[in-house]
Parts: structure tokens; C-alpha cells; sequence
């Protein structure tokens, strides 16, 4: 009787693996917020698997309409417009968001900061190699960053930059934002079993793929994105990885990355990429910045303490460090302590 239970859940198991693997899949690549984004949905038919993607980019373009700080009728923009004027009431979407992004902001103590947008254009990233600004430049570049003097009233839903020259933009978490709000809407999709959310390196996974492995993720070397570091298998999980591969220069043979630290001016040093693996990818988005703005041990202090929330950094010196309890597959990697 027991040989018999056994062979059935096995038949059963069986059954359930071949399901998944008659699961439709639809992926689409196109840029939106200027990035590159990848939606990818399964579902019982094509049409589903579609229609759920095609859902979740007309979601990513409202987020766009509403947080884009470049676009000239948004209410970020008019938020920025109206510095040192007057109180902006907003939809409460975007002010939930700005409250959310200011106790990151205080949870980071400032490495990530939603007023990063005040600082002064100074450097050009463009992979070659160009002399630092002076000192003073730097520090009057960041004069107007200061995410603790933004007013919020929660009654009225209006926020008030204080500073005239302050602008606030969501360039550290408006990616992951998006990503997560796209799932929410593909999830709710007929027939859709799971999917996926790229959005230039901010991703977050969910339910079925169709394979028997669930949703491999690779991690990328960063001096070699065709080569693998490891990869997890991740089910409603989110994978942010910052790099500085693609935007960066060099100053007297020191590269320096795109992320520039809000209280000095200067870009990022000491580096190569994070990767944060939590259940948000808003929350992901922002602590990449932060984390490459602290350092390796100031970064992974902060995340050990954070619960579900774990990190992966490469520094320039190609040594891996992880937060406490990361586990990669099919990778054995030096862990500097």
C-alpha cells in the first residue's frame, strides 16, 4: 500500500512537472524611462501570456507620466518648479512614494537621497579620462541636498521644497518602483502562473516559469557581463544589481563609478557592483545606490541588520563579499572578512 502511495504522488508529481512545462510564454523587450526593460509572462494560452505583458508596460509608462522629473507636465516636475514657492499638491501614489523614499533616505543616513537631483552636473561618464573638480566646486554642488528639510503634509497630500535651488528626483528607486507595479498588475491578469520584471538590472520574478528550475538568475561578472559569477533560483524575489561597467570615467588612473556620495560631490570608488536580493525591487533599487555610496563594510553592516534583505558586492579588486546569509549556486567564491 505504501509502494503504491509513493508511485501515485510520483505520477502526481510527475503530472504537475509536464503542466508547467505546457505553460504559454510571451517576453517582450523595448526601452521605457530611457532604460532597457524585459516583461516576461506565462500563462495557459499565448493570448494571456500577452495580453498580461502588454498590461505591464502600460502600467510602466503611467509610472513614468507620473515620477519622470524630465517630462515637463508631470507632478514631479511641477513639485521641482515651484521650490522655494509654494506647497505642491500631488496625487497620493507619488506622495506615498516620496515618504517611503525619505526613510530610506534616513535609514541610509543620506547615502541614498531624493534630493540628489539639486546637485550640479559636473562630470561627464563617459568611460575615458577626464581631472576631478576642485574641492570647492564639489562641496557647493551639494549644497542643496538635504532629503530631512522636505515638507510633507499628509492631510492635504502636498510636498514643499523649502530650498529654491532643491530638486527631488527618482533616479535610485523609480526603476524598482515600476518593476514592482508592473507585477502587480500582470499578477492580476487572467490565467497568467508567473512572470518576470527586468528593468535594466532592477528584476523581480514571480510563480511559474514553465521550467523545471524555476527562474535561474545569473549574477554577472562586472568586467565580463558575459560571464557568470553564480545565479540563484528565485520565486517572488528580486534581484537589483548597480554596476560600474557602463557609466563611469577615470581621474590619474582611478575609475570612478556613475553613484556619487551626496555628501562629498565625488563619484563612487572602491566598487566594481552590488546586487541586493530582497522581496522588494523598490527597496533593492535604493539600497544598491546606498551601498556603493557606504563601502563594503559600512554597506554590509547596513544590511545585515535588515531583515529578508541580503547583498552581494564585488570590489575592485574582484573580491566577492556577502551579506550573512547569501548562498549562491554552482559558485564557490572568496568571502573576505
Amino acid at each position: 500500500m505504501r509502494i503504491l502511495f509513493i508511485l501515485s504522488m510520483l505520477l502526481l508529481s510527475l503530472l504537475n512537472d509536464a503542466k508547467a512545462q505546457k505553460l504559454a510564454e510571451h517576453r517582450q523587450v523595448l526601452m521605457l524611462m530611457g532604460t532597457r526593460f524585459e516583461l516576461t509572462a506565462t500563462a495557459y494560452t499565448q493570448a494571456q501570456a500577452e495580453y498580461a505583458v502588454q498590461k505591464g508596460i502600460e502600467e510602466i509608462s503611467r509610472i513614468e507620466a507620473l515620477i519622470s522629473s524630465w517630462k515637463p507636465r508631470s507632478q514631479t516636475t511641477l513639485i521641482n518648479e515651484n521650490a522655494g514657492i509654494k506647497a505642491v499638491k500631488v496625487e497620493k501614489e507619488l506622495f506615498a512614494l516620496i515618504q517611503r523614499s525619505i526613510k530610506i533616505s534616513a535609514l541610509t543616513l543620506g547615502a541614498f537621497d531624493i534630493s540628489f537631483s539639486s546637485i550640479e552636473r559636473l562630470y561627464t561618464f563617459d568611460k575615458k579620462e577626464h581631472p576631478l573638480p576642485s574641492m570647492e566646486r564639489r562641496k557647493n554642488s551639494v549644497q542643496h541636498i538635504d532629503y530631512s528639510v522636505i515638507e510633507l503634509n499628509e492631510l492635504t497630500n502636498e510636498v514643499f521644497l523649502p530650498d529654491a535651488n532643491m530638486r527631488i528626483g527618482f533616479g535610485g528607486i523609480g526603476k524598482g518602483y515600476a518593476a514592482n507595479k508592473a507585477k502587480q498588475v500582470m499578477k492580476k491578469c487572467e490565467g497568467v502562473q508567473g512572470g518576470l520584471v527586468n528593468a535594466a538590472g532592477d528584476l523581480i520574478a514571480w510563480g511559474k516559469s514553465g521550467r523545471k528550475e524555476g527562474w535561474p538568475i545569473q549574477i554577472s561578472n562586472p568586467r565580463n557581463t558575459n560571464e557568470s559569477l553564480g545565479w540563484l533560483n528565485i520565486q517572488d524575489l528580486s534581484i537589483v544589481t548597480s554596476g560600474d561597467y557602463e557609466k563611469y570615467f577615470t581621474s590619474n588612473g582611478v575609475r570612478y563609478a556613475h553613484i556619487i556620495d551626496p555628501s562629498t560631490g565625488l563619484p563612487t570608488t572602491g566598487i566594481k557592483s552590488v546586487s541586493i536580493i530582497s522581496p522588494d525591487t523598490e527597496v533593492g533599487d535604493a539600497l544598491a545606490t546606498a551601498v556603493f555610496v557606504l563601502g563594503v563594510e559600512d554597506g554590509l553592516e547596513l544590511i545585515n541588520q535588515l531583515k529578508d534583505i541580503e547583498a552581494l558586492i564585488i570590489d575592485d579588486h574582484d573580491h566577492l563579499h556577502s551579506s550573512e546569509n547569501l548562498k549562491l549556486n554552482n559558485y564557490e567564491y572568496e568571502k573576505v572578512e
